[in-house]
């Protein structure tokens, strides 16, 4: 289900307030930190958040601590209502939901605090705790065994067109999400809701 979106404007500026404790340009920063190998292993379960927040340290000069770290990194994130609503008339209409996400702990635990609609879900595949990240088959055979479904008994949502297409080869039905009127519309004549 896709219902959060980072937010550009909320990256530009959680890197600008990490700016205020480091002593690197915003460029080398945002490269640092932002889809960068660093990031990418603290994603995929190869290093601990106490790793990473080192490592980040180390690489940019950060002179705040883990907790300032913390609520600047995660708060890049925006809400999307409709998504939302939706997962709540699937939940309401006996159907199982789950997060499906290439994501980490601090990332996690940001929205978990921020966002209580988070909690409504009946599990989570995170990369970071599979320590495997999509589009690697191993992360979809997880899904696949948390769910305990495989195939078009699958319904499958994500915004990275290699996601989709590693969904949609496991026979699952795959949808690209690109604007909310029309995953949502896709989705209801599916389940024909």
């Amino acid at each position: 289900m896709h219902i959060l979106k980072t937010n550009g404007c909320r990256e530009v500026s959680a890197v600008r307030g990490l700016m205020k404790h480091c002593s690197v340009s915003e460029s080398e920063l945002h490269a640092g930190i932002n889809q960068s190998p660093l990031l990418l292993q603290y994603e995929a379960g190869e290093m601990s958040t106490a790793d990473f927040f080192t490592a980040v340290k180390s690489a940019t000069s950060f002179r705040g601590e883990l907790n300032d770290f913390r609520n600047i990194f995660g708060d890049i994130f925006s809400e999307i209502p409709e998504m939302i609503a939706l997962n709540d008339r699937l939940r309401a209409g006996g159907h199982r939901t789950y997060i499906f996400s290439n994501t980490n702990e601090l990332a996690v635990n940001f929205i978990r605090n921020r966002f209580p609609f988070f909690a409504d879900f009946d599990g989570y595949i995170l990369s970071y705790e599979q320590r495997c990240m999509k589009p690697d088959s191993r992360i979809y055979e997880v899904v696949e065994e948390i769910t305990r479904n495989k195939g078009d008994r699958i319904i499958y949502i994500d915004d990275r067109e290699e996601n989709v297409v590693s969904g949609a080869a496991r026979g699952w039905h795959a949808i690209q999400h690109q604007e909310v009127r029309t995953t949502v519309s896709t989705l209801e004549s599916l389940l024909g809701i």
